[in-house]
């Protein structure tokens, strides 16, 4: 059985992908990010709950506020990104839901009225809108270096606040120069699919 997707677009969101680690210093303009967000934003998430947040680090003083807080091996290409997306979870997401799950609007105060559910459905389905956002970046045309490698506590405190817990950092772009490492390998069908 085939996949409906057409297979040049399964080489550029999945096949041919990877992380990128320099970029050229071709700017990626709002429109481009925009566009990424309209195009993501219908992926699922329970109760349509939607809590991805993207902080866009655009300026120099503000990409001087972010390096000291990447890992050390992250902070040379998050310093060259052309664009610098912090992705987080809103843990107050709930107060959205009348609005994004409007057939049952109770849902905020029946299954979000505690802090600990919150962040708990937060962080996941944030994560998964991370996984689109990347996703996102590819289908536009562009390289994404999403990195876990970062002081969370300092990110959080420099550009969050306490209702808003960072998951990823991302850096933006066209790849530049030997923007990647050969592709790792990956487990077979087999090695992660039972069937009961």
């Amino acid at each position: 059985m085939t996949l409906a997707l057409d297979p040049a677009a399964q080489d550029l969101l999945f096949r041919e992908a990877h992380t990128a680690n320099t970029f050229t210093d071709e700017p990626v303009s709002e429109e481009q990010v925009r566009a990424i967000y309209d195009l993501i934003k219908y992926a699922p998430t329970a109760f349509n709950q939607s809590p991805l947040r993207v902080v866009l680090v655009r300026t120099p003083e503000a990409r001087e506020r972010l390096v000291p807080h990447m890992a050390e091996g992250n902070r040379p290409k998050t310093a060259t990104a052309p664009l610098v997306a912090i992705l987080a979870a809103d843990n107050e997401f709930h107060e959205e839901l009348p609005t994004l799950f409007p057939h049952f609007p109770q849902a905020k105060d029946v299954f979000f009225a505690e802090r600990g559910a919150r962040e708990r459905a937060a962080g996941l389905n944030a994560a998964l809108q991370a996984g689109y956002f990347i996703l996102g970046i590819r289908a536009a045309g562009l390289a994404a270096g999403p990195m876990s490698g970062f002081d969370a506590a300092g990110v959080q405190k420099e550009f969050l606040d306490d209702d808003h817990t960072p998951l990823v950092v991302v850096n933006i772009g066209k790849p530049g120069a030997d923007a990647w490492r050969a592709r790792g390998p990956r487990l077979d069908y087999d090695d992660v699919v039972t069937s009961v």
